[in-house]
């Protein structure tokens, strides 16, 4: 386990953990590795750090997405679950993160042996995670403050990309920066309809995409605070 044990990560928080990891077998999610991996990280710690308000967090091993300050949201686990058995994390793999947030998703994949770069642009969300997830055991290869849409690329070529915000349209940016045969999976739309999209760069000119599922996420929003 890379995650320390936390003081506050009682037993019953792991009994919680593992209903969820129940709930999301039930709804689709088979891939051992995922499931192992949420079913070590402490939901609640990304949580309770943002809120003075104790009382919802029965609600935190739920599938609901829950505020989390500055208008984003701890991504409900089914929709983390999701995208993340999407792209088929393997160990080593060089991922980027579009919105770190509360670094939930960001845990998951360090959980899984990822290399995660990740970038936030809500300054109050970057200070706050960029200090939680090294106290809580979690060594990201970079948490950046700035623009999703311009990615990373001096440290491109990633084998994944993942974004926690809907754009408009897929942004060729992040494109650019997917190495051949990498996957990207990303909501696009807008505030009324939005679908998950796999992107799997063929070649340098040849990208395929596949609509997975209609879903509901924040807004990803340019340039930095």
């Amino acid at each position: 386990m890379l995650v320390k044990i936390h003081q506050d990560d009682e037993f019953l928080f792991q009994g919680k953990r593992k209903r969820l990891v129940e709930v999301l077998k039930e709804k689709g999610i088979a891939d051992t590795k995922v499931l192992e991996a949420m079913l070590k990280v402490p939901r609640h710690l990304f949580y309770d750090h943002n809120t003075a308000r104790p009382a919802l967090l029965d609600l935190v091993y739920s599938i609901k997405a829950l505020n989390i300050g500055a208008g984003q949201t701890i991504s409900n686990p089914y929709t983390v679950a999701l995208q993340t058995q999407l792209i088929q994390v393997n160990p080593g793999d060089k991922i980027l993160e579009i919105g770190t947030g509360c670094g939930y998703q960001t845990a998951v994949l360090i959980e899984l042996k990822a290399q995660v770069y990740s970038i936030e642009r809500q300054k109050e969300l970057f200070d706050k995670t960029s200090k939680l997830l090294p106290a809580l055991g979690y060594k990201v290869k970079k948490l950046h403050y700035g623009d999703g849409y311009l990615g990373l690329p001096l440290f491109a070529p990633f084998q994944k990309i993942i974004v926690t915000a809907a754009a408009p349209s897929i942004p060729k940016e992040l494109v650019n920066q997917l190495d051949i045969k990498g996957v990207m999976i990303i909501p696009v739309g807008d505030e009324k309809h939005q679908e998950l999209l796999l992107v799997t760069k063929k070649s340098i000119t040849d990208v395929e995409v596949v609509k997975i599922v209609k879903c509901d996420f924040v807004p990803m929003l340019e340039n930095k605070n």
